[in-house]
């Protein structure tokens, strides 16, 4: 059973779905470099049953970023049913994902997200009720489970499956770990030969080398990749090339990197505007931008202190001004 949505390749490429950072701009950008499908940072049903605008705007994605997927989260059938609806008929994404790995305490207070594992009758509800709302895929991403006691991935899976998702996308840590400890990649291998449609990995994904050893260990039908894109969307070009065989191309060195950092920037001030607060939204990008240059620690000092996205051109440039004359 393939995938529910065109690809370009067997093996798809995921920008995971994270909140304040799989916004349009870096999706774009990413896309851009080679990854395959997007998905939008999770939305609350509760919120856009409510007509919240700022749990709306989060729906919002433009043509260029297709095939893409929004996420849902909540711990109510009946809601997460009328979030599936809406979501169908005002944006028409190319499919509905549902979330139950978030680990944020907010999200699983109030049950939603890796809260649902707690009670795998409520994970099935939540599936066939968002399902039988609209005629997209319908995809999940969980977790292993809550904490040990309740470990058991190709549980939660198999469940999954027979509530109707189409794509399960694993993460291989309990709620219980948050993000400490080791990914358990044995685990999405376990999955894989359970299941019957296709499976996901995702986690401790920080190079294009770990991506392909991901996919080796455990047969994976895509690969998600998550922190390791903060600052390096180049990560999806090299891992593509390292899937064709071919040897990826290095991580670029600051000019180009500024230059990218640049095109994200522009994007983001088309989108979301040119104040301050988009300023502020966006200094984290610019700290993983710059890890790892010479005198960076001075750098992000001077790009964190930002007040409009103009200034970052200008920053930028007396950096490399500076390296210049030391060299």
């Amino acid at each position: 059973m393939g995938f529910p949505y065109t690809t370009d390749f067997e093996v798809p490429l995921f920008l995971a779905p994270m909140a304040g950072i799989s916004e349009p701009p870096f999706r774009l950008l990413c896309r851009g470099f080679g990854a395959d499908v997007v998905v939008s940072e999770f939305l609350s049903s509760e919120g856009l049953r409510r007509g919240i605008k700022n749990v709306h705007d989060g729906a919002f994605f433009t043509p260029e970023e297709r095939p893409i997927g929004i996420q849902l989260y909540g711990a109510d059938p009946a809601g997460m049913h009328e979030a599936a609806q809406l979501v169908t008929e005002h944006y028409q994404p190319d499919f509905i994902d549902i979330n139950f790995g978030c680990p944020v305490k907010k999200v699983v207070r109030r049950n939603g997200g890796s809260g649902c594992l707690k009670e795998l009758t409520l994970v099935q509800e939540i599936v066939r009720a968002v399902r039988s709302a609209t005629h997209l895929p319908v995809t999940v991403k969980i977790r292993s489970g809550w904490d040990d006691r309740t470990r058991d991935p190709v549980e939660i899976g198999l469940r999954c499956q027979d509530a109707g998702a189409s794509v399960l996308t694993l993460h291989p840590r309990t709620r219980a770990q948050m993000y400490n400890g080791a990914a358990r990649w044995a685990e999405i291998t376990a999955v894989v030969e359970a299941l019957d449609i296709p499976v996901v990995g995702n986690g401790d994904i920080k190079t294009c080398e770990d991506a392909i050893a991901m996919r080796r260990q455990t047969g994976c039908a895509g690969i998600m990749i998550a922190r390791g894109s903060f600052g390096n969307p180049w990560i999806f070009r090299q891992t593509r090339e390292l899937l064709e065989g071919r040897t990826p191309q290095p991580k670029p060195e600051a000019e180009e990197r500024f230059r990218v950092a640049l095109k994200h920037a522009k994007l983001h001030r088309e989108i979301k505007g040119d104040d301050r607060r988009t300023a502020l939204e966006f200094r984290k990008h610019l700290g993983w931008y710059t890890r790892g240059l010479p005198g960076s620690a001075a750098l992000r000092s001077r790009l964190h202190a930002i007040e409009s996205m103009s200034e970052v051109s200008r920053v930028f440039g007396e950096y490399l001004e500076l390296q210049e004359v030391t060299l």
